[in-house]
């Protein structure tokens, strides 16, 4: 269903901040955050332990605020989460920004707004976002981004949309496909 939504980024998330699925042009986005084939990407573990997203963030310091408020919110709603737990262990050991933006306490709910990005082949974006629940999977959100209409952004979008589809047609640094993850339904 995601690769049907052909003009904009997609993509499906949990709580603990995994990046679980992506539409095209929502792993072409998002090419630095595939970065390691060996493990689920996670923006987390990117925004703290990836040098690459103090470029893709321009401003580095709010999406790492946001990053831990997020994965605040998401301890309050499950504290008996294994992996949140293991995530937060990880990210505290290995960053101290992330160890002292946890002590801060700070919790928030991403739903809407704008986000900048400063992708490593078009550039800077300026993207509205609508993050959703997904009814069928409540731990699940999907995200969808949009450039305003005629602007440079939406130039972009369109100039990555081209870059994604040469990366697709034959060569080995493409991003992986979006069901390299699957996403496993939760137990009702």
């Amino acid at each position: 269903m995601l690769d049907a939504i052909a003009t904009a980024p997609a993509i499906i998330g949990n709580n603990r901040m995994d990046l679980l699925a992506a539409n095209h042009l929502g792993r072409a986005m998002y090419d630095d955050v595939y970065a390691d084939p060996t493990r689920t990407p996670n923006f987390a573990r990117f925004t703290f332990l990836d040098s690459a997203a103090r470029r893709f963030f321009p401003d580095w310091d709010l999406a790492a605020d946001m990053t831990v408020a997020n994965l605040r919110t998401a301890a309050g709603k499950d504290p008996h989460d294994k992996g949140l737990h293991d995530l937060v262990g990880e990210l505290s050991t290995r960053s101290d920004d992330f160890r002292r933006r946890w002590g801060a306490h700070n919790v928030r709910i991403h739903g809407t707004g704008i986000k900048h990005f400063r992708h490593h082949i078009v550039g800077d974006l300026t993207l509205s976002y609508e993050s959703m629940d997904l009814r069928a999977e409540p731990d699940l959100t999907m995200t969808l981004y949009a450039a305003e209409p005629g602007s440079p952004s939406e130039d972009a979008l369109r100039l990555l949309a081209s870059w994604a589809a040469s990366q697709e047609t034959g060569s080995a640094a493409r991003p992986p496909s979006a069901d390299a993850v699957p996403v496993v339904p939760s137990p009702s």
